[in-house]
């Protein structure tokens, strides 16, 4: 697995700038770290209109997003099968997934062709990222901790800083709602996977709570026909979630989640088993107001913290992420207009490296959502300790010119701060700048009731991209990182869901050039063509699906010059209730045996069996 020696120091905010954070005012009493509601559910209650909070940072609800945009919800991700985040994530439109082994190696995810780097990942509000080779470590981000995912494709600068220059995805864990429900599930499946998870979940009064425990092991497979070594992994993770709604218009929420990763491959020292261990906190709390019908705030306070230790070669590194947010909503009729304050803080500890920097931001929101017309305005300004002031707007505008049909259209900048470790370790280059992007995007949507149809056409142009080069200016005589190129991130993605008869289908088709735009390759380990299509339906109890995914021919290398296969996976499922209150799950994964790579070098696990029984009482 190829390392880079990367990791973040302790940087505390300063008292000052909290102390006026708190002066101003608190929270959104609709979307409390992130959640769709704040408000306990009366038991009488009509069920709510399902919103969306990544798109804009407030709860909306669907019909009036203008992002392009995915959820994914408990039970999708039950039926998945998946062993983790990322397996899941790679099944939606527009999301590429590479690897550098089994689920516990080095994984990257690319949304719209942008690279990892280039998706703003949070969980339950709390900001994830590296500050070593940049971007979420999805290694080490637990499936079984998470509830619902809310994915927005496109820049998001505008609304969250640095780092959503190609998207946003947005992980909320389990909420407590209702009377007091445990679950307890297991699983086996080849290659000696295991899995057991347990927790609980409910409320009592004005409190509401939820723990879960997870624990994920494999003996794993051959991850590299240059070695004989099975290389396999071994997961712990816990989350909960605390709510105190001390009032009708006032919430407090606390949240938090733990993962353990420790991944064997092969690569420090040939013919060892060499082993990653990743570790990922979050920590959040969240005081939400209503402090009048249209009056509301959010103040809010996390931190997370990945760091990464390797055996043998004793490597290691930690990154430190603060995030403070005050963020002010006013409601009139069909008009909402937001105010926000942010404060960022960075560390990276990786010897002889121990850095810091902070950000200090202001954002202004203004929506409209009345007969045909929708309309979102977003303007951010961001001042780096290190690189001045950087200025990122978005507006985007939707007609519904028919029952059913709208067309949406989009423009926005973003850009991202080179990571610590690309400037100041050995590698490194301390005059490098942010990179930055400018998108457009054209959409047209159809929709009744069970049946759906999208197709989003987007240009994404990334200026002084950040690439590990040739050697240069930099202390390394191996290569250097610097701002020596611009990509074209542009395609077109089409999706739908129809259902015909008693089967429901679903599907996308992407099809993109991200390419580099001084040398026309495309960028690397990303193809130009993936297929993405599924189908289930209910026999005798069961739940019986069928899935398909397909990608053309892709390179390992910005040259074009190593060459990955395209390939084609089935992937086969079915589930019951088997008894009041249990529930069966059984996958086939890549049912041909297709053999395949998503980085050279380095083989994926084959078909795949999964058998699965879980337990949850019925309240």
């Amino acid at each position: 697995m190829k390392k880079h020696p990367l990791a973040f120091r302790h940087l505390a905010l300063p008292l000052a700038f909290s102390c006026a954070l708190a002066a101003l005012n608190p929270a959104h009493a609709q979307a409390a770290s992130g959640s769709a509601t704040a408000a306990t559910a009366q038991p009488d209650a009509l069920p709510l209109p399902e919103t969306i909070v990544t798109a804009t940072r407030v709860a909306q609800p669907l019909a009036d997003v203008l992002a392009d945009v995915t959820l994914i919800d408990r039970a999708q991700i039950e039926l998945s099968g998946a062993v983790n985040i990322a397996d899941l994530l790679q099944r939606q439109p527009g999301l590429e997934l590479s690897r550098t082994g089994g689920p516990g190696a080095a994984t990257s995810l690319y949304i719209r062709g942008g690279d990892n780097r280039f998706a703003a990942v949070y969980i339950d509000g709390v900001r994830v990222d590296t500050q070593t080779t940049a971007g979420a470590p999805w290694e080490a981000i637990a499936l079984g901790q998470v509830d619902r995912i809310e994915i927005v494709r496109g820049p998001a600068a505008a609304v969250y800083g640095s780092d959503a220059i190609a998207g946003v995805v947005q992980i909320f864990t389990r909420k407590g709602e209702g009377a007091f429900t445990p679950y307890v599930g297991v699983g086996a499946g080849n290659h000696r996977t295991g899995k057991l998870e347990a927790g609980f979940s409910g409320q009592n009064g004005a409190v509401d709570y939820s723990l879960g425990l997870e624990r994920d092991i494999s003996r794993g497979y051959r991850q590299s026909d240059d070695s004989p070594i099975i290389d396999g992994y071994r997961q712990n993770a816990v989350n909960g979630r605390l709510g105190l709604q001390i009032n009708p218009a006032h919430r407090l929420e606390l949240s938090g989640t733990h993962t353990d990763m420790k991944a064997q491959y092969n690569d420090y020292m040939p013919g060892l088993r060499d082993r990653g261990d990743s570790r990922l906190d979050t920590l959040g709390a969240t005081w939400s107001a209503q402090w009048s019908p249209h009056y509301s705030t959010r103040l809010s306070a996390s931190q997370s913290q990945h760091r990464y230790d390797d055996w043998p070669s004793g490597y290691s590194n930690k990154t430190t992420l603060r995030n403070f947010l005050f963020q002010n909503e006013w409601r009139e009729g069909n008009h909402l207009v937001t105010a926000a304050l942010e404060r960022r803080d960075d560390a990276l500890v990786n010897d002889p490296i121990d850095r810091s920097r902070h950000q200090n931001a202001i954002a202004l929101g203004y929506g409209y959502s009345g007969g045909p017309h929708t309309l979102q305005v977003n303007l951010r300004y961001d001042r780096d300790s290190e690189f001045g002031g950087q200025t990122t707007g978005g507006v985007a505008y939707g007609y519904s010119f028919a029952p059913g049909w709208r067309v949406t259209g989009a423009a926005g900048t973003a850009f991202r701060v080179p990571t610590l470790y690309q400037r100041f370790s050995e590698y490194g280059a301390p005059d490098l700048t942010p990179e930055k992007s400018r998108n457009v995007e054209l959409g047209l949507h159809w929709s009744r009731q069970d049946s759906r149809f999208g197709v989003v056409a987007y240009r994404n142009r990334v200026t002084g991209l950040i690439d590990f080069g040739a050697a240069g200016t930099c202390a390394s005589p191996y290569g250097c990182y610097s701002n020596t190129g611009s990509a074209i991130l542009r395609g077109i993605t089409l999706s739908g869901a129809h259902r015909l008869g008693g089967v429901n289908l679903s599907g996308s088709l992407d099809m993109q050039d991200p390419h580099n735009a001084d040398t026309g390759a495309l960028l690397a380990r990303r193809a130009r063509r993936i297929l993405k299509f599924s189908a289930d339906t209910r026999v005798a109890g069961w739940t019986l699906g069928a899935e398909l995914q397909a990608s053309s021919r892709r390179y390992d290398d910005a040259a074009n010059t190593q060459a990955l296969g395209g390939y084609g996976l089935v992937n086969l499922y079915a589930s019951a209730t088997i008894a009041r209150e249990w529930t069966l799950l059984a996958r086939i994964d890549n049912l041909g045996g297709k053999n395949y790579q998503l980085a050279r070098g380095y083989n994926t696990p084959g078909r795949t069996f999964y058998l699965g029984l879980r337990w949850t009482p019925k309240s």
